[in-house]
């Protein structure tokens, strides 16, 4: 029993020891992992602040585009916005000058030649240009009844069949 008792001890003693390298193997490990973790984290956070100062650092240029572009804008709205009212105001002029052009305009029967007389073509577009230059001589005239057209166009009417 000398000897299985001496073996139990170095057993128990084996066992004592094993175990207490296996408790500091695992105290390294953590720590190991802690550290490696650790380091890690540090490095997913510099990845993230670089990221970050990036981001800011395009978002305050897009910022400044974008102030520039509706600066931009609005002068471009004001110039147009001025040319705008430039030309209403020509239109306005055109517009008076056309209304009064043609009725304040004071022809006298000189000024006004008289309309070349219809040859009884059977022409249409003899008929139609004829036509044309009555309505001018009507309107430079202002002629305006119906019927005064009608029988002041019969008398330039010559050699037709249908009257």
């Amino acid at each position: 029993m000398g000897k299985l008792g001496k073996s139990m001890e170095e057993a128990k003693e084996s066992h004592n020891v094993l175990g207490k390298r296996i408790y500091d193997l695992c105290e390294q490990s953590k720590d190991f992992v802690t550290m490696c973790l650790t380091s890690n984290r540090d490095n997913v956070q510099e990845l993230l602040d670089s990221q970050r100062k990036k981001l800011m650092e395009r978002n305050d240029a897009l910022k400044a585009m974008v102030m520039a572009l509706k600066e931009e804008t609005m002068v471009m709205t004001m110039a147009l916005n001025t040319r705008i009212e430039e030309l209403e105001r020509e239109l306005a002029l055109c517009r008076a000058a056309i209304g009064k052009g043609v009725s304040s305009a004071a022809f006298n029967c000189k000024d006004v030649p008289k309309s070349k007389e219809f040859v009884g073509t059977r022409s249409a577009c003899d008929m139609d240009n004829f036509l044309w230059r009555m309505e001018n001589y009507f309107r430079t005239k202002g002629v305006m009844d119906a019927v005064t057209k009608v029988n002041t166009t019969s008398m330039f009417l010559t050699n037709i069949v249908l009257l």
